[in-house]
């Protein structure tokens, strides 16, 4: 098989993964509601157990990349689908808040770590030549955006038609092909290639790098804003008078303009400096996000919002990816991606959580939304001075 080809097949396999791993995460919040209502629960009860995953997919994500990059990440790929289904499995069993979050939060949490941004996308920018990395990257990334617009409506569908339980065993069925698809990231470690240089040394420079921080932290905002909305916005729509479907289709909608904003992340990023591409995200997002709050609800201006913010909903990835990449190399990418995305984990945590638990203090989400706005601004501007200049390394004699 030449380069070129095992390539393509690569860039195949890791968009259809995301596509299943993400669109089936993506569509979490369309069973607050039902099971809430089903099992006697509050709000905060299930927005805990997403959390945690949130939470456990970021602190695990540093383990399953360094494993990745070490033994490769085929194996690492096909234990987080095999993860990911049997929590899938558990969380439609899980009639108590603890079984909740040891299904849906921890056992998902983990599947997530070893079958999405992480892994997969190390061995993406291992595949494909520096010219084109934050392209194929951005390609790789509109496939999680797919699976937020096909996995949405066939889970609503799914709950439709045969109720929330039997529609998350469905759903777990369909994670399990994660676990044949793996098989195309075979031999794609990185540790093999490169300078051969030693981790430790790899953690210390990036440990040293203002920039890497910076990306981290501005990373954790990203988590904060579409975990909070992913989890939060159907219920939300539901209480400004809308149907659970209109809040289904707003984030489906947001995963197909993604698409775009995807591929458009990924061609700006290899034309233009990426830190000055995620600085207009996050402002674009600051804006979308206050007119979406301060105008009276209607389908109009759903649908207007669902298009902004998802021409920036997963943008971000494949450009911190990409700077992660050209800053310090891809021989350790998996490892150093992961622990920025620790930092978007984070954020994640506490968008699910917090959204949750001021709804159920004060009966409103609006404090959460303003926090997201405030934040937005923030990310932006830890993103200007960001050097994103490749590290020089002294060369062996």
């Amino acid at each position: 098989m030449t380069r070129s080809r095992s390539s393509a097949v690569v860039l195949v396999a890791a968009g259809l993964i995301l596509m299943l791993a993400l669109g089936t995460r993506q569509g979490f919040g369309l069973f607050l509601q039902p099971m809430c209502s089903a099992l006697g629960w509050g709000r905060e009860t299930f927005s805990a157990a997403i959390a945690l995953q949130n939470l456990v997919w970021g602190l695990a994500q540093p383990f399953t990349g360094m494993i990745a990059d070490r033994f490769g990440a085929a194996r690492v790929t096909a234990v987080g689908g095999l993860l990911y289904t049997l929590g899938l499995v558990m969380m439609a069993n899980s009639t108590t808040g603890p079984a909740l979050d040891v299904s849906a939060g921890v056992l998902i949490g983990l599947g997530l770590s070893g079958a999405s941004f992480g892994v997969v996308l190390g061995v993406v920018g291992r595949a494909v030549p520096p010219e084109r990395r934050t392209a194929a990257l951005g390609l790789v990334g509109a496939g999680g955006s797919i699976g937020q617009f096909v996995m949405l409506p066939y889970g609503q569908l799914l709950i439709s038609q045969v109720g929330w339980l039997s529609a998350l065993l469905l759903l777990a069925a369909s994670a399990f092909l994660i676990v044949p698809l793996a098989a195309a990231f075979a031999g794609r470690s990185g540790a093999r290639g490169g300078t051969q240089q030693p981790i430790a040394a790899a953690l210390r420079e990036a440990g040293r790098h203002k920039g890497f921080w910076l990306a981290t932290v501005s990373f954790a905002v990203c988590g904060f804003q579409t975990v909070f909305i992913m989890t939060h916005l159907p219920a939300y729509m539901v209480d400004r008078g809308s149907t659970a479907v209109e809040g289904m289709t707003a984030l489906a909608v947001i995963g197909l303009a993604n698409i775009a904003g995807s591929l458009g992340a990924g061609v700006l990023g290899d034309r233009y400096k990426k830190k000055h591409v995620l600085v207009w995200i996050y402002a674009i997002r600051a804006v979308a996000i206050a007119a979406f709050i301060a105008v009276p609800p209607s389908p109009a201006a759903t649908f207007a919002f669902a298009v902004v913010l998802g021409l920036t909903w997963l943008g971000t990835v494949p450009l911190t990816n990409s700077l992660v990449a050209q800053i310090f190399g891809v021989q350790y990418l998996s490892t150093l991606f992961s622990i920025a995305f620790l930092g978007h984990q984070i954020g994640g945590f506490l968008g699910a959580w917090l959204g949750g638990y001021v709804f159920d203090a004060t009966g409103s989400y609006f404090g959460v939304w303003v926090i997201a706005i405030a934040a937005s601004v923030v990310a932006a501007l830890m993103c200007l001075p960001i050097d994103e200049r490749p590290l020089a390394r002294p060369v062996p004699a």
